[in-house]
């Protein structure tokens, strides 16, 4: 395939919330429902037998929590597709903000009964910044949650762009019965259960009104209501303006249930974008030019957005997380860090699946790699196969904490000194 052809294929995307409406437990079934993995993992704390893929670290399996974010690379329906898990705690926001340069479009999770929470704004504020496309997943259907036309006002508000409801819930709660499907007309029949696979619901058309009024009664009535309310409120939609980060697709389900994830995972197929071209800057005759570099360019290019130390407990090595903008990655190529004018010698390039790891034996534009090195790379690295290119627009910010180190062994000053190095590079300090 060319590298057009191959570009085209890639989906890369963020699944960004507010903590515990599900993200986690939403990127479990994803990949779940992908085939990139058998069993889905819990998002519980130490007595989970099996935990979520995305929450490798200890901690993050002791707590529940997402403290670093994930990159897990899946196959479906042709298309090669990069999940990014991002932490939701606001401790660990600098990681998520950084991730959102890498990815071309975001999957927001809210929790149904609770809406939108603070730090989905703040995410959602780093996404509008970057014209970033976003698809609403409404969670959490099966417990008491609001109401549903509500939570799209909401959403409206805070994204301050218009939805476009792709499924509406039938009931919510103990009567929650499903959700209708506006684009097939029909409704999936909702049932609980953390093993339920997409061929096991019940789906009927809405066609066959006297079977549906017979077993969801007033609650389907009512659904058929507010659905057409919130149709005739909302705008139609229009890919173009998704893309533009004009219109967000909203779905509702329950992803512990499995149930409404499978339309998810068809969404970011079919509407999110293939990778985009990406700002930069060359120098020529000792002055900056801004360059626009495309996806299908032949040169290899990528920008490090984040680094990160001792994923392999068998290994103290680190990863340099390289998102490709152009061109394609072989093994053995030469490639040189712009900053430094250094060639660069990783002892090894990778694919992932969270913690775990394979050999790379191609990539392309939209591609997340890891580069396992020693140093001399640090956040917002740009590196090519040829001539001088520097992105733009990772984000640093300034520190909130502070803090003095002592030091009781002055014989230690050096390795301190490295350990302050290495912690720099990752952007956990400055």
């Amino acid at each position: 395939m060319s590298y057009a052809s191959e570009t085209r294929r890639r989906r890369t995307f963020a699944i960004i919330s507010h903590p515990d409406a599900g993200k986690t437990t939403l990127t479990e079934k994803l990949l779940l429902f992908s085939g990139a993995i058998q069993i889905a993992g819990a998002v519980k704390g130490r007595k989970a037998s099996r935990h979520a893929t995305s929450d490798w670290m200890e901690i993050e399996k002791q707590r529940g929590i997402s403290v670093a974010s994930s990159v897990m690379q899946m196959s479906y329906r042709e298309h090669v597709i990069n999940l990014l898990d991002t932490p939701g705690h606001k401790d660990f926001s600098e990681d998520t903000y950084r991730v959102l340069t890498a990815v071309d479009s975001a999957l927001m999770v809210i929790d149904a009964a609770n809406g939108v929470e603070a730090q989905t704004r703040r995410l959602i504020e780093v996404c509008r910044q970057r014209d970033t496309p976003i698809i609403t997943f409404v969670n959490k259907m099966d417990r008491e949650v609001r109401d549903p036309l509500d939570i799209l006002d909401e959403v409206e508000r805070e994204l301050g762009m218009p939805c476009c409801p792709m499924t509406w819930p039938v009931g919510q709660g103990k009567t929650f019965g499903g959700i209708i499907d506006l684009r097939t007309q029909s409704m999936t029949v909702f049932q609980a259960g953390s093993e339920k696979r997409p061929q096991d619901f019940e789906v009927i058309p809405l066609t066959d009104t006297d079977k549906l009024r017979a077993r969801f009664g007033a609650a389907f009535d009512h659904a058929m209501e507010s659905m057409e309310l919130a149709v005739g409120a909302s705008e139609p939609w229009n890919h173009e303006a998704f893309l533009a980060a004009k219109l967000t697709p909203v779905f509702f389900g329950s992803g512990v249930n499995n149930f409404g994830v499978m339309e998810v995972l068809n969404a970011v197929v079919d509407m999110s974008p293939p990778p985009g071209p990406r700002k930069a800057w060359t120098e020529v005759n000792r002055q900056r030019e801004e360059v626009t570099v495309h996806p299908e360019d032949e040169g290899f290019s990528g920008v490090v957005f984040k680094v990160q130390a001792n994923m392999d407990a068998n290994h103290r090595d680190r990863i340099a997380f390289v998102r490709v903008a152009s061109g394609k990655y072989q093994p053995g190529m030469k490639m040189k860090v712009q900053r430094t004018g250094k060639e660069l010698r990783p002892t090894s390039v990778v694919t992932f699946m969270s913690q775990r790891r394979e050999a790379v034996d191609e990539a392309y534009a939209g591609d997340i790699i890891g580069f396992t090195i020693h140093g001399g790379v640090q956040l917002g690295d740009s590196i090519t196969d040829g001539p001088s290119l520097q992105f733009t627009g990772l984000p640093f910010f300034a520190p909130e904490l502070f803090m003095t180190v002592v030091l009781k062994n002055p014989l230690r000053s050096k390795q301190l000194q490295q350990g302050l190095m290495e912690l720099g590079e990752e952007g956990a300090i400055q």
